[in-house]
């Protein structure tokens, strides 16, 4: 049998940049396949009127959508070392265009629910894509090609909000749907044409890979570590996101999917700011800097509690405000804890990652779920309630030192 030719290396070594082409793709690529994991949660009150559903199992789409997405992250990002990733990358294109698709012409909540979760596993996709970026950036440009590729990432999934909510009011949440399978149908027609083939790292099987997670979960008690914060982190900040529309669809505010996805660019102008952090973890290490952020993210969830004594339009400011203060805080805490955990063995840096956002996504869904069983039991105060303690949690892991969490392994500092 004949051995498969790779018109392109796994780097560029020390060469040529890469094409602004090339690179606007990967951003491309990478924003528009994470956002298909956030273009429902500003639809859901007007997806559960439409379909007959209710709060609670309309609630349950953003669930399975950030549960699959963790579930692929852990079984499906590794097979980036063994095969091809452009391969990989076009296979999870086609079939996430093809799951969106059926998202639109869903006749009940159902087959929905179904095809939420298919598309957080082929949404995964965006964690093939970083790792290819940085495969194909000669070295001396490494550091600013992820960083943009990361930023078409970051504006995906800020972004996807706005653009689903606004839709939404005047076109259909089906029409969403129908236009996210057509945006991830072209850029995987653009990448079957631009995107290189990627030689692949590792010879070991799909089991041994599978297993090299195990241990490196075990070895590092610093990824533990980490990866509990953040997923505590990202309950509180699903359960808002997941149940803010539904909120806002009753009284006293009777405001449609627009004014919900608008709220997106207030989480937007926070999370923006986030490479602060990365200024702040040169010079006083990244650990600082996630209790900061856990802080900060408490901080701003706590501020909601006074909503029921103030006015529907001060209400409002309130909760854009707090959204500014946690989308901050919840991304920086993820730059720091990528930082620990990306020096913790450099060779594993993919699995490594993976991890760190699968239990990430593990919280989402969590949250997702948590926030709407909240809701539709004891109102939004109750919600707000669950963010602000998964963000104190989150803050009291980060306080503790680390040999208390069972670390052997010291986390990395930064000269």
């Amino acid at each position: 049998m004949a051995r498969p030719s790779w018109p392109a290396a796994v780097s560029h070594g020390g060469g040529e940049p890469l094409s602004g082409g090339l690179l606007l793709l990967l951003a491309a690529s990478a924003g528009l396949s994470v956002a298909s994991l956030y273009y429902s949660q500003p639809m859901l009150g007007v997806m559960g009127g439409n379909l007959g559903a209710s709060d609670t199992a309309v609630g349950f789409v953003p669930t399975l959508t950030q549960l699959g997405y963790a579930l692929g992250i852990l079984l499906l990002t590794p097979l980036g070392d063994r095969f091809d990733r452009r391969r990989i990358i076009l296979t999870k294109a086609a079939v996430l265009s093809v799951a969106l698709l059926l998202g639109g012409i869903s006749p009940g909540i159902g087959l929905l629910l179904v095809v939420s979760f298919a598309v957080g596993l082929a949404a995964t996709m965006a964690q093939d894509i970083v790792p290819a970026a940085a495969a194909l950036a000669p070295e001396m440009h490494r550091g600013k090609v992820v960083g943009t590729v990361m930023t078409g990432l970051l504006l995906g999934i800020l972004l996807s909000r706005v653009i689903s909510g606004v839709v939404a009011e005047h076109f259909g949440w089906r029409a969403m749907y129908m236009i996210a399978a057509a945006s991830v149908a072209l850029i995987g027609g653009v990448a079957w044409r631009g995107l290189p083939h990627f030689r692949p790292a590792s010879t070991l099987t799909y089991g041994a890979l599978l297993g090299s997670l195990a241990s490196l979960w075990r070895k590092y008690g610093a990824l533990r570590r980490a990866a509990l914060a953040q997923g505590l982190l990202s309950v509180g900040f699903s359960a808002f996101w997941s149940t803010l529309a539904v909120m806002l669809h009753g009284a006293p505010f009777h405001l449609g999917s627009g004014a919900a996805g608008a709220f997106g660019l207030a989480g937007a102008a926070g999370a923006l700011g986030a490479p602060v952090a990365g200024r702040i973890a040169d010079r006083f290490g990244p650990s600082v800097v996630t209790r900061l952020g856990a802080g900060l993210t408490a901080v701003s969830f706590a501020t909601m509690l006074a909503s029921p004594w103030l006015e529907p339009g001060t209400r409002l400011v309130l909760i854009a405000a707090s959204a500014i203060g946690f989308d901050l805080g919840v991304q920086m805490t993820l730059v720091a804890h990528q930082t620990i955990v990306f020096g913790l063995e450099p060779a594993a840096r993919s699995r490594l990652n993976a991890m760190l956002f699968a239990c990430m996504f593990i919280g989402m869904s969590i949250g997702a779920a948590g926030g709407s069983l909240v809701l539709a039991q004891w109102g939004w105060v109750a919600v707000t309630l669950l963010a602000t303690a998964s963000a104190l949690a989150a803050l009291l892991v980060r306080l503790v030192p680390g040999a208390r969490m069972g670390s052997e392994q010291a986390e990395p500092a930064i000269p």
